[in-house]
């Protein structure tokens, strides 16, 4: 069995969600990057983001990534930008596996409806712009999301079809 098991996809696919159901089941750690970033930086994603920039945030970001080197195993909930800046997909495919959630963008803005606040690439936009925003940005992580070791998308994303990719990796 694969120890090092990184989920990707839009904010809102559900791979917070998925991390926490299949660590369980495999008895492993499960972590959120974000979470990390903002355990390590002691504040939140949205501050960094405004204080900050995005660029300093990616900086941080990579760097909270790049320390899962030292762990054996694990199940990591990515941010959704986190493997189209300095190189991460890269690196997740080179220490671990990669699952790209690829939820519809109809679920996912209507996951989104109520994390607008928390979500600060999102919480500027008017509800209607959301789904749009949404393609928008798929469009411009499509390239970076398909370098994933495995796909699965809508109906796709289950329990018994993570437990398959990961048993048998």
């Amino acid at each position: 069995m694969a120890n090092k098991i990184f989920l990707i996809g839009l904010m809102g696919s559900g791979k917070s969600f998925w991390a926490a159901k299949i660590a369980n089941a495999l008895t492993i750690p499960f972590f959120d990057l974000d979470a990390e970033v903002e355990r390590n930086e002691k504040q939140s994603i949205t501050t960094i983001f405004e204080t900050e920039g995005q660029d300093e945030f990616r900086r941080k970001e990579a760097e909270a990534l790049r320390a899962f080197a030292n762990y054996d195993a694990f199940i990591l909930s990515t941010g959704g930008g986190t493997p189209c800046f300095n190189d991460n997909m890269q690196w997740m495919n080179e220490h671990g596996i990669t699952i790209w959630l690829d939820e519809s963008l109809d679920i996912i803005a209507e996951r989104l409806k109520g994390e607008r606040a928390h979500r600060p690439l999102v919480s500027r936009l008017h509800e209607g712009g959301v789904k749009e925003f949404l393609s928008d940005m798929l469009m411009n992580r499509r390239a970076f999301y398909e370098q994933a070791k495995f796909h699965l998308a809508g109906a796709e994303i289950n329990e018994e079809n993570f437990l398959k990719i990961i048993r048998n990796e």
